[in-house]
């Protein structure tokens, strides 16, 4: 597939030790890589940034991304792409533009909770160098309106979590928002480009790599500013069932021991699922309902969802 590349003064003649890999479709990600960019006198040459558009096809944006690129210390590269290839491959593709041996895959929507977030990377680089590092990601800075209130219930409760709690289950709390991993784990396993759509590419990458490598969890996380309503989760649930399912398929030893996958094969053995998952959704939309009910609603409907393909 044919991609523009475009790169900044400060790429040629780099030597990284850590490559901030970006990928983003539609998503203007020009504040991340001017927030990342602060540290870069701190880090005197350690961190390049690679971006992928994964398709946009927005000629001003990739003009103004290229401006921005244009005025940043840290060395950085930004890769257009004229069709959409999906997270998968487009995170594989990432990598090949990669110079260092260590990959940091930061999504777009994300912003570093603190202001030496690169360096506390580069750190654990230099101590341990771990094959697979996830190092969390928070609401902090996250929008608090009304209409995302159901997205910051869930992700709080169930993905917002700290280091000692996520490490109980490592391969579970592993997603591509804020991930570390080391050039020969990723040779030995790449995302599976079978993946398509939304969701859980991520998390079966890591029950593969999980079997060959330590997976590490530390505090050093990125707020998600992408929160969604309910009605952008649905739909995301919706296009993440085959995914859901080909996980279950791949590693049913680990699946079954998921929640999510209890319950939906418990609502699976239900006559009545299409109306259940009806009223789940409803419910999960009805903005006078209370927030908790109505999270609980929208994790019913993924299970409902999710039912169909187990």
């Amino acid at each position: 597939m044919s991609a523009a590349v475009r790169d900044n003064a400060a790429w040629t003649g780099a030597a990284p030790t850590l490559s901030v890999l970006i990928p983003f479709l539609g998503d203007n990600p020009g504040d991340l890589i001017r927030q990342l960019d602060q540290e870069a006198a701190a880090l005197n040459g350690a961190v390049e940034m690679v971006l992928l558009d994964d398709g946009t096809g927005d000629a001003d944006l990739t003009a103004r991304l290229g401006a921005a690129l244009d005025g940043l210390a840290l060395p950085a590269r930004l890769i257009t792409l004229a069709v959409n290839e999906g997270r998968a491959r487009g995170r594989n593709r990432l990598t090949t533009a990669a110079r260092a041996d260590a990959w940091l895959f930061l999504d777009s929507d994300m912003k570093p909770d603190s202001p030496d977030f690169l360096q506390t990377w580069i750190a654990l680089i230099a101590a341990r160098n771990p094959a697979v590092a996830f190092g969390g990601f928070s609401l902090e800075q996250a929008p608090n309106e009304p209409r995302y209130a159901v997205h910051r219930a869930l992700s709080g409760a169930s993905e917002c979590l700290p280091a000692t709690e996520r490490a109980r289950q490592p391969e579970k709390y592993v997603y591509t928002s804020n991930l570390l991993v080391r050039r020969d784990v990723f040779a030995a396993e790449a995302f599976d480009p079978g993946f398509s759509g939304w969701g859980w590419e991520d998390v079966e990458w890591a029950m593969r790599v999980s079997r060959r490598f330590e997976v590490v969890h530390i505090d050093n996380p990125a707020t998600h500013m992408g929160l969604d309503t309910v009605q952008a989760l649905a739909r995301k649930f919706d296009q993440g069932a085959g995914n859901f399912a080909r996980v279950v398929a791949l590693h049913p030893q680990i699946v079954q021991a998921y929640p999510s996958y209890r319950t939906a094969r418990a609502l699976k053995r239900l006559p009545g699922l299409p109306v259940l998952r009806r009223l789940a959704r409803a419910a999960a939309e009805a903005a006078p309902l209370p927030v908790k009910a109505r999270a609980f609603a929208l994790r019913l409907y993924r299970a409902s969802v999710y039912a169909e393909a187990v």
